[in-house]
């Protein structure tokens, strides 16, 4: 804010909405009055969730998603199919395929994708974890549902030669996703095809 126009209160909520995504400081400061403005309704109870949120969110230690347990729900589910490993860059990507629907395995987040430009490398991410929970006994099939980024693309080909060995299945979800497309911001039919159409590489 070029100028002081509220007090520093309202002006560190600004800053500190403005460094969500996909908000700027214009619509930071619209976001904030619409807070202030309905004090009771949202600001408070917003404040006290994320308090809540802030003091018992994890990450699961077996998979990487973010729960308030730990492990994590998903990871307690005995419904789930344990000789399928679905592999995603982010809890963002997990929960799109679970809005979908498409697919019934466990899953592990990366935490990222490779980037040599930003310093990103193997070390980075979780696949030596990824690689170790691909020999435990049952598990017969790795699918990578990575972002059609070149990152994400470079990923991919990266873990299909770590994880290659005999009798593992490393599949890819179908390129109906399209070049450049982010799974958290695809339709669900198209995100259930893409895993329908799954083949191995």
């Amino acid at each position: 804010m070029s100028r002081k126009l509220a007090g520093s209160e309202i002006e560190r909520l600004i800053h500190l909405l403005a460094r969500l995504p996909g908000l700027g400081p214009r619509s930071a400061r619209k976001a904030a009055l619409a807070l202030i403005k309905k004090r009771e309704e949202l600001l408070l109870p917003l404040a006290a969730a994320m308090g809540e949120a802030a003091a018992r969110i994890t990450v699961c230690p077996e998979c990487g998603n973010v729960d308030t347990q730990s492990p994590c729900t998903l990871c307690r589910d005995d419904r789930r199919d344990p000789s399928l490993i679905v592999v995603v860059e982010e809890v963002g990507d997990l929960w799109a395929l679970e809005r979908a629907n498409a697919v019934n395995g466990r899953y592990h987040v990366l935490g990222g994708r490779l980037s040599p430009l930003d310093g990103v490398g193997p070390e980075d991410l979780g696949i030596d974890r990824l690689v170790e929970r691909s020999k435990a006994e049952g598990v017969k099939e790795v699918l990578l549902a990575l972002n059609a980024t070149v990152e994400g693309q470079s990923t991919a080909h990266y873990l299909m030669d770590v994880l290659a060995r005999p009798g593992l299945t490393v599949s890819r979800i179908a390129h109906g996703v399209p070049v450049g497309g982010e799974l958290d911001y695809l339709d669900d039919g198209t995100l259930a095809a893409a895993i329908r159409s799954r083949r191995p590489v």
